[in-house]
């Protein structure tokens, strides 16, 4: 009798098991199902705004039988003048040389206003710059306007190190030093007050405030999600937009909460590591593949010259490239000053200097080899059937290695990951030079940045790039207004500066901790 009890009891638990997990089965399901319902309304409901965002920004005119778009133009001629302008100082080898003096602390001042060194602002802003638009922006760009695209890219990027190089100057020269130590700086700042210092307080004042407008709305930070996501996803097979985004969005709050000494002390580890573990793969792939490299470049450089390469022509490409040069290395745009705004010096040309290495560092050489993998696989073909963004790039890595795909999806999570925490401060800057440096102003803006998050999985890579695209885009339209009137300032700066250094008036303080030293 007992033993038929107990046979009863297993069989009831057993019976008890199945019904609970076709329950969970069940629920599984119907929270994928209700998962990808959130998904395809969201992307619904998004989608047609950043189509018509995108035709507002890029309005476009005819130029020599092709249709430019002024906002392309408006940031072309700024990137070539200020080049002009600064005597060529970002391929002069004594800009190269200083500032990477200056990067191994051999002029680091402890005492300086500031709260990070030299070393850890610029980890902070290439964190920024040096991710998604290194590896899903220059597939895009092949998708959109062919291999030549990318030779654009590049040379776009050899110009875009003078624009930064007076941002950054500007964003030290013009910051506001608060009683706590803590620094707000940035285009806001030099916007308003170095405008006023040349006579045109009331034009910076304008400028300052349309920059803000324009600059709130980056906080959106979709196209990185949703680069990220797709990686994921093509790799894991994870495929939960809403709930990628989720997780992502605690991961975030967990460091931006700490401010941009949290976000220091972790981009000074994370940018190292990210560029390594991607710049390996790259040149793996790239040295045994050596012989078809010459080639490789041929077909980038006939691209770009190729009357017929791609829609517009060769103004086409150039268009394609400026657009993902100018994502990949937010020249013009005047953000990453925000980072080296913080850094401890006294020198705002030094900060400068430091600055312009990072097109040179994210466009110039990650992008270059980006594109050469992509070429070299034969994987560029893809995007006449429509494979774009990181999609292209991981299927030119995995061609050749298929496991690379796993290597990609770290270095994408790792490049991705350090430019929100990093545009979570940019964006927080602006958010309080509107609504002030109060607690309650803080944590609100990150609440909000870290929910906004979530919806970048589900959307398409053309209709995220478009809504980011637009956006930094319009930041370039009081910013370029303020560099053109003071250009003549910044050169006189830089003149001193080199003046000052080469007399020996400038000491080296010789020790090299500082420079990476997290402690500070």
């Amino acid at each position: 009798m007992r033993s038929a009890r107990i046979g009863a009891a297993l069989m009831g638990a057993v019976v008890a098991a199945r019904a609970a997990t076709a329950v969970a089965q069940e629920a599984t399901q119907e929270a994928a199902k209700a998962a990808f319902s959130i998904d395809a309304t969201v992307a619904a409901i998004l989608g047609p705004i950043g189509n018509a965002l995108s035709s507002v920004v890029f309005f476009e005119i005819p130029i020599a039988g092709t249709s430019i778009s002024v906002i392309v133009l408006w940031l072309g001629i700024a990137l070539i003048y200020l080049t002009v302008r600064f005597g060529f100082i970002n391929l002069r080898a004594v800009s190269f040389r200083q500032a990477w003096k200056i990067l191994r602390g051999r002029y680091h001042d402890p005492s300086a206003p500031g709260e990070v060194t030299q070393f850890q602002a610029m980890s902070t802003a290439l964190s920024g710059t040096v991710g998604i638009g290194n590896i899903a922006g220059v597939g895009m760009a092949i998708a959109w306007g062919g291999p030549g695209a990318t030779f654009w890219m590049i040379i776009i990027g050899l110009c875009a190190m003078s624009v930064k190089f007076a941002e950054c100057t500007l964003g030290v020269k013009y910051r506001e030093i608060h009683a706590d130590g803590t620094v707000s700086g940035g285009p806001m700042y030099y916007l308003k007050h170095g405008l006023a210092n040349r006579g045109y307080a009331k034009l910076g004042l304008v400028l300052s405030a349309m920059y803000a407008a324009f600059g709130i709305p980056t906080l959106l930070q979709w196209a990185t999600v949703n680069q990220m996501f797709v990686q994921v996803k093509n790799t894991a097979g994870f495929d939960h937009g809403i709930l990628f985004g989720v997780i992502l969005a605690a991961l975030t709050a967990a460091v931006i909460i700490g401010g941009i000494k949290s976000i220091a002390r972790v981009t000074v580890r994370l940018v190292p590591t990210m560029a390594a573990i991607y710049v390996l793969a790259a040149m793996t792939i790239i040295l045994f593949n050596f012989t078809a490299v010459p080639a490789a470049v041929g077909i980038i450089i006939e691209g770009a010259f190729a009357p017929h390469a791609v829609q517009g022509g060769i103004l086409g490409a150039i268009i394609v490239g400026m657009r993902r040069a100018i994502y990949s290395t937010e020249a013009g745009l005047g953000t990453s000053s925000m980072a080296h705004a913080a850094a401890k010096t006294r020198e705002p040309v030094s900060e400068g200097l430091v600055g312009l290495l990072e097109p040179f560092i994210d466009t110039v050489l990650i992008s270059t080899m980006t594109a050469l993998v992509i070429v070299i696989s034969g994987q560029h073909v893809l995007r006449l059937e429509g494979v774009e963004g990181i999609a292209l790039t991981s299927a030119a890595f995995t061609s050749i290695f298929p496991w690379f795909g796993w290597v990609l999806m770290v270095a994408v999570l790792l490049f991705g990951f350090s430019t929100i925490i990093s545009w979570g401060y940019y964006t927080e800057k602006i958010w309080t030079f509107v609504f002030g440096e109060s607690r309650r102003s803080v944590y609100t803006f990150k609440t909000i940045f870290c929910l906004l998050l979530i919806p970048g999985g589900v959307l398409t890579a053309t209709q995220v790039f478009d809504i980011i695209d637009s956006l930094f885009f319009l930041l370039a339209l009081p910013n370029i207004i303020g560099l053109y009137i003071m250009a003549p300032e910044i050169k006189a700066d830089l003149k001193d500066y080199m003046a000052r250094l080469k007399a020996g008036e400038i000491p080296e303080t010789g020790g090299t901790a500082a420079a990476t030293s997290a402690a500070e």
